[in-house]
């Protein structure tokens, strides 16, 4: 039996997602992008400008798991998606506390996969 080895990673700066236009927007794009007819598995956004206490805002039909990484005030700020479709396994999540990057290590069909979403402004 094979196993199909597709994996498809979105990246987009945002530029802030504190307003629920944009939020829905991007939430739009991310479902909206079809490569090849393969949904995209993993998506990596800059720039959220969330609080800790915000990200609950982020949602995304089809992709309930999402790492963030913040600062406690409205400044950088990642976040990684990722899909129901993807048999993701987590090892470990590290993060900066102001926000800048998250690195997730984890696994899928048993093949170790790093993941690192960072943001570093001028």
């Amino acid at each position: 039996m094979a196993i199909n080895s597709y994996l498809s990673v979105l990246t987009l700066n945002v530029n802030g997602l504190n307003t629920p236009i944009k939020r829905h927007r991007v939430t739009e794009w991310i479902r909206k992008q079809d490569p090849g007819k393969q949904d995209p598995t993993i998506c990596c956004l800059q720039e959220t400008y969330f609080r800790p206490k915000d990200t609950f805002r982020l949602k995304v039909r089809g992709w309930r798991t999402i790492y963030h990484a913040n600062s406690q005030q409205k400044k950088a700020g990642v976040a990684i998606p990722i899909s129901d479709n993807l048999d993701f396994k987590i090892k470990t999540v590290s993060r900066d506390a102001k926000g800048n990057y998250i690195t997730i290590k984890g696994s899928i069909h048993q093949e170790d996969l790093t993941i690192v979403n960072i943001y570093e402004p001028n």
